[in-house]
């Protein structure tokens, strides 16, 4: 492992060990991420599978993609590929983002034109994914390798870190 992955994990587990603000573990995995693999936009949808719906609970952007509001999940390829197979959906291509998110045009005027959407699984549940997003052609068999080795754990750690002091601040 890369000295500079092992700081920046280093780095992570301080950062969901110490803070207290559910958008800080969050925070701390776009760092991570930043470190690991490169990223120019990072977001994290959380799913509510009984209800059908997901939501945006972090954006790197908030701007441009704002923390708000829930989308219906769509029962599409791309979810046959992160629900059903468990595994990252990549696109490395506006043309192959295209065929799945309707803001692809707003995604290309950011620079990006490669997504990895990372399934978060816990015990089983679908949970979510994190979002990961560059130029063209950047998430390469290699990189999506290190997304896949480097961040499923952090991301499962992020997660639940958000979850648990959600539950605390309402007690």
């Amino acid at each position: 492992m890369n000295p500079d992955h092992i700081l920046a994990l280093a780095d992570f587990g301080q950062a969901i060990a110490n803070e207290n603000q559910d958008v800080s573990a969050y925070a701390a995995l776009e760092k991570l991420t930043q470190a690991v693999v490169g990223v120019k936009l990072f977001t994290v949808m959380e799913a509510d599978m009984e209800a059908g719906i997901s939501r945006r609970s972090y954006s790197s952007d908030p701007k441009s993609y704002p923390v708000s509001g829930s989308k219906p999940i769509n029962r599409t390829h791309w979810f046959d590929i992160v629900h059903v197979e468990r595994r990252p959906f990549v696109a490395n291509t506006i043309a192959e983002i295209a065929t799945v998110f309707p803001d692809h045009d707003q995604i290309w005027s950011l620079g990006c034109g490669s997504v990895v959407n990372l399934p978060i699984f816990i015990a089983g549940e679908f949970m979510g994914t994190v979002n990961l997003l560059h130029e063209e052609l950047f998430y390469n068999p290699e990189r999506v390798k290190q997304v896949t080795d480097m961040l499923q754990v952090p991301s499962m750690l992020a997660l639940m870190t958000v979850r648990h002091l959600r539950v605390d601040s309402k007690t």
